[in-house]
């Protein structure tokens, strides 16, 4: 059983996920920031922790497990008990524990659990999409420094010659229009330098974080119907797992096995202990992979399980 998968699901829903007899894992939601150094803009995510002392068992994940596995709520409760009391052996002996999407926990020198959570997911569903960028600094006031600079360089004197006071006033007349204009389309090109300035570092940023999107999974109560697309390759993060193999031919033989079956069956590489995975199908959609998860228990393997994990 993927302890730390049904974990992982409810952590988009709750703010608590209890596992009993070990402690509860929590989360806070913190707003978006920039970082006034380096430019970089932060969206809105929850912030993991994980206390120890809250050990009660409040029944949420007890029941998800069993509603997903389809068992007994007191079979799930002794499957929780088992994982929770190998995780602890692990811990005694001094191994770092480490749990998908989630993060590491490990015994300090007083026999404390340390958590250290992941910073390669974000639990804030509003947040969906959005990752950090960072955007070039806007300097807004470099030509109004410059037109300053140059007006103390080089000021504007008049010198009416002595003629006829119609002429002075002709000169006079023509010195206002010329300042005018010369106001006004330098006003006019500040402006746009400044807007041409702003829309070049706006269109910089999009471009940026249209390359970061980074991807999060959540549960959709009510999805879109799904369009049925006939492509070859299969695609998507949600995998049906039917068994890991330390000999690649031992998986190879298991892909052609379950072809043979009808199951559009494949590797996927090797898990974080080198052993090769071979998986029913992938699926784009949570809601579909959990269909076909249940029939494939149901038909042919119980002990196939779920695995969200994105390909390269």
């Amino acid at each position: 059983m993927q302890l730390e998968t049904y974990i992982s699901d409810l952590l988009y829903r709750y703010d608590c996920v209890t596992v009993p007899n070990f402690g509860a894992f929590l989360t806070n939601r913190v707003s978006a920031k920039v970082h006034e150094t380096t430019h970089t803009f932060y969206p809105p995510k929850k912030v993991l922790s994980f206390n120890e002392q809250l050990q009660s068992n409040d029944g949420l994940l007890v029941n998800y497990i069993a509603e997903i596995e389809k068992i007994p709520y007191a079979t799930a409760k002794d499957k929780v008990s088992k994982q929770v009391k190998a995780i602890k052996s692990y811990l005694i002996e001094g191994e770092t524990i480490q749990l998908e999407h989630i993060g590491e926990l490990m015994l300090n020198n007083e026999g404390s659990i340390v958590f250290h959570p992941s910073s390669h997911i974000n639990y804030l569903t509003d947040a969906f999409g959005l990752s950090h960028f960072i955007s070039s600094d806007i300097k807004r006031e470099v030509y109004k420094e410059e037109v300053e600079t140059i007006e103390a360089a080089a000021p504007i004197v008049l010198t009416p010659e002595k003629r006829s006071n119609n002429n002075w006033l002709k000169y006079a007349a023509a010195a206002v229009i010329v300042l005018g204009l010369g106001g006004y389309f330098g006003a006019n090109y500040y402006s746009n330098s400044i807007e041409n300035h702003n829309q070049l570092a706006q269109e910089e940023a999009n471009a940026q974080l249209d390359a970061k999107v980074q991807e999060a999974t959540f549960v959709i109560s009510n999805p879109l119907p799904a369009a049925t697309l006939s492509i070859a390759k299969q695609t998507g993060n949600y995998h049906i797992v039917a068994g890991a193999f330390r000999i690649e031919a031992n998986s190879d033989k298991k892909v052609e096995q379950l072809r043979d079956l009808g199951y559009k069956a494949r590797k996927i590489g090797k898990n974080r202990y080198g052993l090769h995975e071979v998986v029913y199908a992938s699926y784009t959609t949570r809601l579909e992979a959990h269909k076909a998860l249940y029939k494939i228990r149901r038909e042919h393997n119980k002990d196939a399980w779920l695995l969200i994990k994105k390909l390269d």
